[in-house]
């Protein structure tokens, strides 16, 4: 089968030894790759009740068929381990080059194990894999650690590495490639730094074979099309970033404010795309074979480097009261070099202020800094302690369920199995807070993404406030997520592209015979494949809720004034849809159906 590489790359970083092992095909074709099929591997080989941070957690490294092949944005590669912050199944996404340079090289996957004795960094040339010391890297930002290790390894290899925040164990730690592309989210990086892993570095000089280059030619060509003409991927995106959703979602009163104590945020504008793209930007950014080039390329400070996305804007921003693009910009900047996810750590910060703004963290805690509302003189040296783990920082350092948790407030935690919810009000979109409550790794926007169609009409416009449909929905469009994951191309594809489309690329690619409904199935059987492990590691039904405040506390004022979210009557629709029982466990029957 064409488009895989069927090779895996195991390492044992105890021993300091590896070997390459063949792909099962038909096990990859069943769970496509990336996400499904690391899920399937992860599962396969690690107790679900394993200590995330222990040297029996395993992390996996996994492209997809379509990762390093001329699909559009074909760069994606997923983290898949045991979440540290959660104790759910991980799986993180980033963009850049490094998948598909990884690809390259001649690996799908790549299984670490063990801990290495002290830091060590791994030097992947195609057949060639080596151990080297890292001690003279151990404790730098991701920028120096990047800059070093290009100048030890050949010309255009590609980085990934972790910062300070993953080797201090943070729970919220990020693995970060090309400098500011991010497997961000579940705390991927810690569990890097567990096994004393700085980097690995990687050059390829083969591509991927491909089954049948002209049927590839002509669906590129009309999915190319479809990502120019839509008005998100062809234009929103392209022109303002991830950005460009602050006025939209702020209009419908859904943007939330001061820890979701409030949806409307009076002074969006000043944060908004439009603003970025006006006052900071440098030019645009694109990943491996992205026709959309939404990264943001900005001015920071006296110098330059990668921009902050939609959710990062919020998290400082509205969600911490504060309107100030430039300390915002730099607090992005701040989270990439000590490597912690930007969603988690503003949502964290915002926590944190809620909890002084209470009474509950007292002056004497915060050595000269403040944690008030809209105060933005604080939040980028708030981050810089995060990562290094110093002071109030270290508590800030394991996320926002364990910061209000320990001091007896947990509610104050916006999560959903202790994953921090990103920014869109669920009280003002019904269907997508059914789907954080049920996301399979907490509080994710990127699992089903239902804001495309109850906010952007895509591929048609849904009313926002009503239940209808929604959890037909949400489970249609959490499917078909975890087969794009699955196959190494972005989620934004989606705004123009459906199921038929990705089916004609994989055929194309592979020499497979999928068509809209297997792409669709092959999603509902990862979805399963993940529900079962988080069953085993003990994340219960009962997890599938969201905070109390969103539930019983209206929103206060805005265009979404006096709304709370439903959820109760919901979920019985949606466990029904997916198979499930009334408890929300899968049955036998639908298990069989899926192959599980």
């Amino acid at each position: 089968m064409k488009g895989y590489n069927g090779k895996i790359l195991r390492v044992n970083l105890t021993e300091l030894t590896y070997k390459v092992e063949v792909l099962d095909l038909e096990m990859a074709q069943k769970f496509i790759g990336g996400r499904g099929l690391g899920t399937k591997i992860f599962r396969d080989e690690v107790d679900a009740n394993v200590d995330a941070l222990s040297p029996e957690n395993k992390l996996l490294v996994v492209t997809g068929p379509l990762t390093g092949t001329p699909t559009p944005t074909g760069g994606r590669y997923m983290v898949v381990t045991k979440s540290p912050l959660s104790g759910t199944i991980a799986s993180s996404n980033s963009g850049g080059y490094w998948g598909a340079e990884l690809k390259f090289a001649g690996y799908d996957v790549i299984i670490l194990e063990g801990k290495a004795a002290k830091p060590t960094y791994i030097n992947i040339e195609d057949d060639k894999v080596e151990f080297r010391d890292a001690a003279h890297i151990w404790g730098k930002v991701v920028s120096e650690t990047s800059d070093i290790l290009m100048k030890e390894i050949p010309d255009n290899a590609r980085v990934m590495t972790i910062g300070p925040a993953g080797e201090n164990l943070s729970m919220i730690a990020a693995i970060m490639n090309e400098k500011d592309r991010a497997a961000g989210r579940s705390g991927v990086g810690a569990v890097m730094g567990s096994k004393n892993l700085k980097a690995i570095t990687v050059k390829g000089s083969s591509k991927p074979e491909i089954y049948d280059e002209a049927a590839l030619q002509t669906i590129f060509k009309d999915c190319l099309g479809k990502i120019k003409e839509n008005g998100v991927t062809g234009s929103g995106l392209p022109t303002y970033g991830t950005a460009v959703l602050v006025n939209i979602i702020n209009e419908n009163g859904a943007f939330p404010v001061n820890n979701f104590q409030e949806s409307y945020f009076d002074k969006a504008e000043e944060i908004s795309g439009e603003t970025l793209a006006e006052k900071h930007l440098i030019k645009k950014t694109a990943c491996y074979r992205c026709p959309i080039a939404c990264g943001r390329h900005v001015r920071i400070g006296d110098g330059e480097g990668g921009g902050p996305e939609y959710e990062t804007i919020w998290a400082f921003g509205a969600d911490c009261g504060i309107s100030d693009m430039d300390q915002i910009i730099k607090a992005n900047h701040m989270c990439n070099e000590v490597g912690i996810d930007t969603i988690s750590a503003g949502a964290t910060l915002a926590a944190a202020m809620e909890l002084y703004q209470r009474g509950h963290v007292k002056e004497e805690e915060l050595e000269g800094l403040t944690l008030k509302w809209g105060d933005a003189d604080s939040i980028v040296e708030w981050m810089r302690k995060t990562g290094r783990a110093e002071g109030f920082g270290k508590k800030l350092a394991m996320g926002s369920y364990r910061l209000a948790d320990s001091y007896g407030v947990a509610d104050l935690s916006m999560s959903v199995k202790k994953l921090e919810i990103p920014a869109y009000d669920p009280r003002g979109i019904q269907g997508q807070g059914l789907q954080y409550a049920t996301s399979n790794r907490g509080g994710c926007h990127v699992r089903g993404y239902l804001i495309s169609p109850e906010i952007l009409a895509l591929p048609e416009k849904l009313d926002r406030l009503s239940l209808k449909d929604k959890p037909l929905w949400a489970k249609i469009f959490q499917d078909l997520t975890a087969s794009i994951d699955s196959l190494g191309l972005c989620l934004f594809t989606s705004f123009a592209l459906g199921a038929p489309e990705y089916a004609d690329l994989v055929n194309a690619v592979c020499g497979t015979t999928h068509n809209a409904d297997s792409i669709l199935e092959a999603g509902e059987r990862i979805w399963n494949i993940e529900r079962q492990f988080n069953l085993e590691a003990g994340i219960l039904p009962s997890e599938d809720k969201l905070p109390k405040r969103l539930l019983e506390e209206p929103i206060p004022d805005g265009p979404s004034k006096g709304w709370v979210h439903k959820l109760s009557e919901l979920l019985p629709e949606y466990y029904e849809l997916r198979g499930w029982n009334k408890e929300g466990y899968p049955t036998e029957e639908r298990l069989k159906k899926l192959g599980l």
